[in-house]
């Protein structure tokens, strides 16, 4: 029976681990459609998005852009025996969330509703936020189950009555990190089937690149290390305080450094890599394609994502780039986080150092960058890790299993 999968926006480039499962799903048999809240904006995609085939259906945005979808919506909704029971759900929502968005939401759940395959039999939302809640009122109006997959933001920023509450409505729940199952479990009611499932990396699409191990040690400019971080440039991702981290490198210890991602904070940290005078050392390379992004990672000595805690508590689960890196050989230094070290064991896969800690970066970067030895070692150590314990092929079964139960598909 078909199966309704419900994102914020599709493709997107920073989503990658999002269209691997669907695609892993749609070649395994179960038949999908994808539902977006969002139009696509990112200006290419990956391989993988070019692969899936299944149809999309794209909500209204914002409301009043298409007036006479909603209004259809709604008259269609009214006739059906689950709208009172959507609507009342809605409205105690919308008295402890009086926001503009959960109105939207509202609207954007009519209009799935109808539209959506009259055979659907589940719909299934990619994070526990906006996603959530239009799939939770669209499925109540339907009169059928709805699950969901529950990452890193939409967990810690999420109120936690809205977290309890749809724990206790979901068929069930999977999410990719210890740390948030954890967190999720406290407040699950009695009952609720929830389970920890890791994205993993499919290995397929990054074929193993042989041994490869650079001299570079950074004495001489011929020495160069290349470092490369790959991430939206947003207060989570920490490149603030990694542009602290590189201006404060030696003087004789030679350096570049790439990133990959578009965000909104790209400009400000252009402006202070200036202000820093280290922007000469820099290349921002903006979104990048999945393909780009794999040579990127060949071609670099050291790869570094300084996740952080933002405000408001936004923060990474378990990012995708940690494995990707580490299936080619990349050394890592990161962040010292639930979700991320539970891939990266400290001093044996890779270097982790406090969040938001630009000294202990620092010293860091310059251990591992004067060190081509200990690179190769704990590049050696975290490859074998995600190849042997984070293969997607081995996550995507469970998966399977969780819609055939509420589906009925064999």
């Amino acid at each position: 029976m078909p199966v309704a999968v419900v994102l914020k926006g599709y493709p997107r480039l920073s989503e990658t681990f999002i269209a691997q499962e669907i695609r892993s799903l749609e070649k395994a048999g179960v038949d999908l459609e994808i539902v977006s809240l969002r139009h696509p904006t990112d200006p290419t995609t990956h391989p993988v998005h070019g692969e899936i085939k299944v149809p999309v259906l794209y909500l209204p945005e914002y409301l009043y852009q298409e007036p006479l979808r909603v209004i259809r919506g709604w008259l269609a909704g009214r006739k059906r025996p689950g709208y009172l029971a959507a609507r009342s759900l809605w409205i105690r929502d919308l008295k402890r969330d009086r926001s503009i968005n959960r109105i939207r939401r509202f609207g954007q759940a009519l209009v799935l509703a109808a539209e959506a395959r009259p055979s659907t039999s589940l719909m299934y939302a990619h994070f526990m936020h906006t996603p959530a809640s239009v799939t939770r009122y669209a499925a109540t109006l339907r009169g059928i189950a709805w699950s969901f997959s529950a990452h890193a933001k939409d967990i810690w920023t999420t109120p936690d009555w809205e977290k309890h509450e749809k724990l206790a409505d979901c068929a069930w729940g999977v999410t990719c990190t210890e740390a948030g199952f954890s967190h999720l479990r406290q407040l699950a009611p009695v009952g609720t089937k929830l389970r920890l499932l890791y994205h993993g990396l499919d290995t397929a699409r990054f074929a193993d690149p042989g041994v490869r191990h650079s001299e570079s040690n950074g004495a001489t400019a011929q020495q160069s290390v290349n470092l490369l971080s790959v991430g939206r440039a947003v207060p989570k991702k920490g490149f603030d305080v990694l542009l602290r981290a590189l201006a404060a490198l030696p003087a004789e210890f030679h350096w570049r450094w790439q990133h990959v991602g578009g965000g909104a904070g790209l400009s400000a940290l252009k402006r202070t890599a200036a202000d820093l005078g280290i922007d000469k050392q820099i290349s921002w390379l903006g979104p990048q394609p999945q393909e780009t992004v794999l040579s990127l990672y060949r071609q670099n000595d050291l790869f570094i994502l300084p996740s952080c805690i933002a405000a408001g508590g936004d923060r990474d689960g378990l990012p995708n780039v940690l494995m990707e890196a580490a299936s080619q050989g990349l050394a890592i230094i990161t962040s010292e986080l639930p979700g991320i070290t539970e891939f990266i064991t400290a001093d044996q896969h890779g270097l982790l150092v406090p969040p938001d800690d630009a000294p202990a970066l620092c010293d860091a970067i310059h251990r591992l960058g004067t060190d081509p030895e200990l690179r190769a070692t704990l590049a050696a150590a975290a490859k074998v890790r995600v190849t042997q314990e984070f293969d997607h092929q081995n996550t995507i079964q469970p998966l399977i299993s969780l819609i055939q139960e509420v589906t009925g598909a064999n």
